[in-house]
């Protein structure tokens, strides 16, 4: 009997047959994420139905050595749940449900494998907001989420994942299980080892419950377009809105020819305003109207703002938004390579300046598209493979952006994780002896290196 067969039956003795699904039996969802990066049949797929057959599970892996690679919705675009032949997967999809609401505390106690939008509907029943919010809301686990600290539209506001995060529980490589779950907002009794766990993408331990910070329900938002005349002014009109009205819950600025591709995309593609400024930015706020609107003149006033749109109705408001989410098409209507990076909010005008310059003298003729959260430092660059010399010389494009970031002091991750797509770029953001001591805490947390194996620092199990 070969090794991993004997592991496989072990598995079986503690999960029951229907908790390890092998060969044809799985699913293609779990042979790559929304990447598409190097699709594979995993040697096996655990479906643990609690955190004691989550422990089981990896428990029995560790004693054996046998890498896991964890899964939640398998919506990530960094390649961090993707398995090999070799790995065994294990789905978080069977822990899902809502556990606990608590309003005096304004917590939401959850299963890892809940999907997002299940976690925005249960605190909307109960009168509250969660704010954690992605166009993959229907499809993300909160787990997922959790570990690779994912962002959204809601994060100048809001925070990040981090942000949302009170407790959780968690199991580690060889079966222990952490109860890290906290109501507090003060809980000053050490080392809040909570945080090792959110953004390591599955690789210290495998999230299975999560306590989640709950916000007030928001008023009625106003949604409004703007056109700028450059950079510095994005950044000088978020500052006076933050002054006169508060900080927005979302500020997404689009460069016109983003702007322009978003609109051609809709199916009546009519610009709701001229399409030849430099920028614009959609933003949604919830200050009275009236505050707005004189905010809006003030900015024009002194040159900030060139035109502007306030939405009047939800219809319109959609409308709007629907130029912004002209995102969700990138894989139907272009080959893209996406960048998520983030910058001193100060400096992305330049950077986007200088990528484009750089990518049209290397790459005449190359389609490439700038748009972000810029409120939070966050910018999204896409290139059209379509647009380039075939083979598309992607590592080089790669190479190029992350070079860049790292000239500048930025971050080659934004909200999408390491995973396997970026490893290989992390040291134009991490320092070597940073990565050191990463490793460092990898080795604590799993000896053995089975989980999640070649995501962000590399390596291999044992």
């Amino acid at each position: 009997m070969s090794d991993l067969q004997q592991t496989l039956d072990h598995l079986r003795c503690a999960l029951g047959d229907s908790g390890v699904v092998t060969g044809a039996a799985i699913s293609q969802r779990h042979y790559s994420d929304w990447t598409g990066h190097a699709p594979a049949c995993p040697a096996a797929l655990l479906l643990p139905r609690n955190t004691q057959e989550v422990s089981a599970a990896l428990r029995i892996c560790n004693a054996a050595g046998q890498s896991v690679v964890p899964q939640g919705g398998m919506t990530g675009l960094a390649g961090g749940a993707v398995p090999r032949t070799s790995d065994i997967a294990l789905s978080l999809e069977r822990l899902r449900g809502i556990e606990e609401i608590d309003p005096a505390s304004a917590t939401i106690s959850v299963l890892a494998g809940t999907p997002l939008q299940d976690i925005q509907q249960a605190a909307a029943d109960a009168g509250f907001l969660f704010a954690l919010d992605l166009g993959a809301r229907g499809s993300c686990q909160i787990g997922g989420n959790i570990a690779t600290n994912a962002g959204g539209n809601a994060v100048i506001r809001y925070g990040m994942t981090r942000d949302l995060v009170l407790g959780l529980e968690v199991v580690l490589a060889d079966g222990r299980v952490l109860d890290l779950r906290n109501k507090m907002i003060k809980n000053n009794t050490g080392y809040d080892l909570k945080q090792c766990f959110i953004g390591s993408e599955g690789t210290l331990g495998i999230i299975t419950r999560a306590v989640l910070k709950l916000a007030p329900q928001r008023g009625e938002l106003t949604t409004a377009l703007c056109a700028l005349p450059d950079y510095p002014s994005a950044v000088a009109f978020l500052r006076r809105l933050q002054r006169s009205v508060g900080t927005p819950e979302a500020y997404e600025l689009m460069w016109q020819d983003f702007f322009r591709l978003g609109v051609s995309w809709l199916e009546n593609p009519t610009a709701p305003m001229a399409d030849d400024y430099p920028l614009y930015v959609l933003f949604e706020s919830a200050a009275a109207s009236a505050l707005l609107e004189s905010t809006l003149e003030a900015a024009m006033e002194a040159g900030e703002v060139l035109d502007a749109i306030l939405a009047t109705s939800h219809t319109q408001a959609r409308g709007l938004w629907k130029i912004r989410e002209a995102t969700g098409e990138f894989p139907l209507r272009m080959t893209p390579l996406n960048f998520d990076v983030s910058l001193p909010i100060g400096q992305i005008g330049e950077f986007a300046e200088r990528c484009r310059a750089r990518l049209e003298q290397q790459w005449p003729g190359n389609h490439s598209v700038y748009f972000g959260h810029i409120g939070d430092s966050n910018l999204h660059l896409t290139v059209d493979c379509h647009s380039l010399p075939q083979p598309a010389p992607i590592l080089d494009i790669e190479e190029l952006v992350y070079s860049e970031v790292g000239a500048m002091g930025g971050s080659v991750s934004a909200e999408h994780g390491i995973g396997l797509l970026k490893r290989d770029f992390l040291h134009h953001s991490v320092s070597a002896e940073s990565q050191a001591v990463m490793q460092q805490l990898k080795d604590c947390f799993d000896p053995k290196g089975i989980l999640n194996p070649g995501k962000l620092l590399g390596g291999t199990a044992a």
